[in-house]
């Protein structure tokens, strides 16, 4: 398997990045999902049902869907540019992904980690779990995105979409001093979300912390529904395009279920 993407993947990926505007993560992130696709220009749909097969080993069905829909939009692109005749992909399903209730980084869990974790990731996990910035966001916000007087922060979201957030009192003096450079590392250079979400992950498990970066996120949107802020505004907050997604925190809380706990116990 190349390390390097074939000729074609790569004028794929150029497409992404210069006429679809994807972010670098995104496109970094496509890149090595098909390096996990041997011959992918040529391979055929036998060897890529192979390929879906095989994946299925060990990865949780929302990372296969994200792999699943990488292989897709190449295969689409190829062929709309005649560059391939049939998409092999094509009797491939995704995964049904079960619903489950949001989990979350507790208090005493996130205080921890706030303490122990070295000052780069210790900045990450502000953001997680204070901002709700998914991992590739944090390692992408620059201080020139922080505004200390209006008390917001530009994010750059999928699709290289931008929105804001807030940035509450706590949030800033965890974040500072302001370097000038990149919030996560305090220098001019950056990290992909990739590797900050594996560095990030290895050290809240170092310190005996069940949890991902994934659910600090989850924190802010469990808080946010729990303090009643309503879905639009939990949705804007942290980038979901769909706001069903931003309801799975609301049915999280459900605080009808104390009242019902209250009732069947007297």
């Amino acid at each position: 398997m190349s390390e390097q993407p074939a000729p074609l993947v790569r004028e794929w990926l150029d497409y992404l990045r210069i006429e679809r505007g994807r972010s670098a993560n995104t496109v970094a992130t496509y890149a090595r999902t098909m390096r996990t696709l041997p011959n992918a220009p040529t391979a055929t749909r036998e060897e890529v049902e192979a390929w879906w097969r095989q994946r299925a080993e060990g990865r949780a069905p929302s990372s296969r869907n994200n792999e699943l829909s990488a292989v897709q939009s190449f295969y689409r692109w190829a062929v709309r540019f005649d560059h391939r005749d049939d998409d092999p992909t094509v009797r491939i399903d995704p995964v049904k992904v079960p619903k489950r209730v949001s989990r979350f980084v507790g208090r005493s869990d996130l205080d921890r980690l706030l303490a122990e974790l070295p000052d780069d990731l210790r900045r990450a996990v502000a953001l997680g779990a204070y901002g709700g910035l998914r991992v590739s966001e944090a390692a992408a916000v620059h201080w020139s995105d922080v505004n200390e007087e209006s008390r917001r922060i530009i994010v750059r979201g999928k699709g290289d979409k931008e929105r804001s957030v807030a940035l509450p009192v706590g949030l800033l003096d965890l974040l500072m001093p302001n370097t000038g450079g990149y919030v996560v590392t305090g220098t001019d250079k950056t990290m992909s979300g990739h590797s900050l979400q594996l560095r990030v992950n290895r050290a809240i498990k170092a310190a005996g912390v069940d949890a991902t970066f994934h659910k600090l996120r989850h924190r802010f949107g469990y808080k946010s529904a729990e303090a009643g802020i309503p879905p639009t505004s939990i949705a804007r907050a942290m980038g979901h395009a769909s706001l069903s997604t931003t309801m799975g925190y609301i049915a999280a809380v459900d605080s009808d279920l104390d009242l019902i706990g209250e009732a069947v116990t007297r």
